[in-house]
């Protein structure tokens, strides 16, 4: 400092002095202080105790901890910032030294005060504070205006209007082009009629059509969706039974003749009739199934529909139940058939778990997969010449696992129910499809924020942070407190009376921005008395003006006559340079 203001700057003189020096000088001449005492000043980053003796300082028996109201602060804007993380862009530090500053005091007890907001009491409650956040309400939506629902409602019947001209024009559309298409198919199996058999071959090979059977095939098909299109009766199952038949035995002519009267090359035309018969009646008995179902569920959403109409709250009440039981009957059978009873979560994404493993029908795939491909390294690959054969395909693709068929229908039903729910109950959220380890569970719902919500309660932070005054290793600083740095500085003194050590004590001046906490003296007093023998005198008091009572000091002293001849001048720091600065005493007599 002194080589920057005499190089850079070039000023005559310089004297320099210590904040808390000044303060206490300050207030002994307006008699808040003795003589003799002790000067505390817990200031922005550091906390220094200094002896004073016959008015002056004596510096050999001074401390110093670093410790202040800086880290105060920050260890405010800490516990805030971790207590309310989603605020913590209005934790700034002008506004955490200002919260400080208001809300924060010293507990007289740290222990007993942080156990009366542990349990909660009503006292706890008195103490804490609250910050109200700025908060706007949201808008409270006004229900709309008979006008403006009959104009919704306008709006609403217009378009299904449109919509169901549109469905009609799309409807006659359709009409038009299956008559055209029957129209076309009848015209040509009318010329079909005209020709020779053997001729049949090359007279469609310019048309789509592969053969008479086909025609006739995709006519009757045809006539079926034009019926439906038109919205007339279904043509009874057994007349449609007998057309199939019809068509059967004349697509397929082989079927019916011994195989020892047929050549090779019909042995294996006849197989493969074979096969494409057995494909054929798969996909009826799927489509027949479909039906089926399709009409079982349209009796059960009657019968339920009549049930509603009964009783639409008990029947309300009777589906949430099944829905729940269903739910957690399918979520239980995927757990199982995942990890086979054992949810540890050890399964991989695609692999087989324990329970399929164990699985009978499983085990019964998987040799017959075996053996299967063993049959296969003994030579010549003749799988598939053989009905056997087919018939080991068939059993590998077939599922034949009860449990899966009772999974399967659970989980139709379990559609179908989630399905009369969205119809009928409209707080019903439909679950989206959870993974084996992820339990089912409801969807979290967002509530709306409320004033509540941008409130920040200063409850055990009031006297937990300024607490790091006398206890700095609630911060992990290793360092002496308040109290116990006044002791340190007594017995630094070179002098052992106990005379001059109980002056001392009868004269504690509190000093500096930290020494505004409420509190903080009685605290003070209790603590050094804990430490000095029973019966001494202490007296702690409060500097007139904590902040700026060091610079009243300092004015008072650089208004002094004596002031002059107490600074060193530019000569001097040239001649007799910084090192003769550091030994250099002040004399503080104002």
């Amino acid at each position: 400092m002194a080589e920057l203001l005499f190089e850079t700057y070039g000023v005559p003189s310089v004297a320099f002095g210590v904040d808390a020096a000044f303060s206490y000088k300050y207030n002994q001449q307006h008699g808040v202080c003795d003589k003799d005492g002790l000067a505390i000043c817990p200031g922005f980053t550091t906390t220094h105790v200094i002896p004073f003796i016959d008015g002056e300082p004596a510096y050999n028996g001074c401390s110093r901890t670093n410790i202040g109201g800086f880290h105060v602060t920050d260890y405010l804007k800490q516990l805030l910032s971790l207590k309310y993380p989603h605020h913590m862009a209005r934790f700034t530090w002008e506004k955490i030294e200002d919260l400080k500053m208001e809300h924060c005091y010293i507990a007289p007890d740290y222990a007993s005060e942080a156990r009366l907001f542990q349990k909660g009491t009503k006292q706890a409650e008195d103490k804490t504070r609250c910050w109200q956040l700025p908060w706007v309400p949201p808008p409270v939506e006004e229900p709309p205006s008979e006008e403006e629902v009959a104009r919704k409602a306008a709006l609403r019947e217009r378009q299904g209007q449109r919509l169901r001209e549109m469905a009609l024009m799309k409807k006659s559309s359709k009409i038009n082009e299956l008559e055209n298409q029957l129209r076309d198919m009848k015209f040509l199996l009318e010329q079909l009629e005209q020709v020779d058999e053997d001729q049949i071959t090359s007279f469609l090979r310019d048309t789509e059509y592969a053969s008479k059977q086909d025609i006739e095939s995709l006519l009757v098909k045809k006539t079926e969706l034009l019926r439906k299109a038109k919205g007339e009766p279904k043509v009874e199952q057994a007349e449609l039974e007998d057309k199939s038949d019809s068509s059967t035995n004349e697509k397929y002519p082989l079927l019916e003749i011994p195989d020892d009267e047929l050549t090779p090359e019909q042995l294996k035309e006849k197989k493969k009739q074979v096969f494409l018969k057995s494909t054929a009646q798969g996909r009826l008995q799927a489509k027949q199934k479909r039906r089926e179902e399709e009409l079982e569920r349209e009796r059960k959403n009657k019968a339920d529909e009549e049930k509603r109409l009964e009783n639409p709250e008990l029947y309300l009440e009777e589906t949430r139940a099944k829905h729940k039981e269903l739910c957690e009957k399918v979520e239980q059978r995927k757990r199982h058939k995942t990890n086979g009873n054992h949810s540890n979560g050890n399964n991989m994404s695609g692999g087989v778990g324990r329970g399929e493993r164990s699985n009978p029908a499983q085990r019964e795939k998987m040799r017959l997969l075996t053996t299967a491909a063993f049959d296969r390294g003994k030579g010549e690959d003749t799988f598939g010449s053989r009905d056997e054969d087919w018939q080991l395909y068939q059993l590998i693709s077939k599922d034949n696992n009860d449990d899966d068929e009772g999974a399967e229908d659970d989980e139709v039903e379990l559609a179908r129910i989630s399905s009369r729910l969205q119809e009928i109950d409209p707080t019903f959220i439909s679950k989206p499809d959870v993974g084996p380890s992820q339990p089912a569970s409801e969807l979290p719902k967002l509530r709306p924020l409320t004033k509540d919500d941008f409130q920040v309660m200063l409850g055990v932070e009031r006297f937990r942070c300024p607490e790091i005054l006398f206890l700095p290793n609630l911060v992990g600083i290793d360092q002496a407190g308040l109290d116990e740095m006044a002791g340190v500085s007594i017995k630094r003194l070179p002098s052992k009376d106990e005379d001059l050590e109980a002056r001392l004590t009868n004269s504690i001046l509190l000093t500096g921005g930290s020494s505004l906490y409420p509190g903080i003296s009685e605290r003070l007093e209790s603590g050094i008395r804990m430490i000095r023998p029973n019966g001494a005198p202490i007296k702690v008091v409060r500097a007139l003006d904590p902040v700026l009572d060091a610079w009243r000091g300092a004015s008072t002293y650089a208004a002094a006559l004596q002031f002059p001849q107490q600074t060193f001048s530019r000569a001097d720091y040239y001649e007799k340079g910084e090192d003769w600065l550091r030994r250099y005493q002040f004399n503080y007599t104002l």
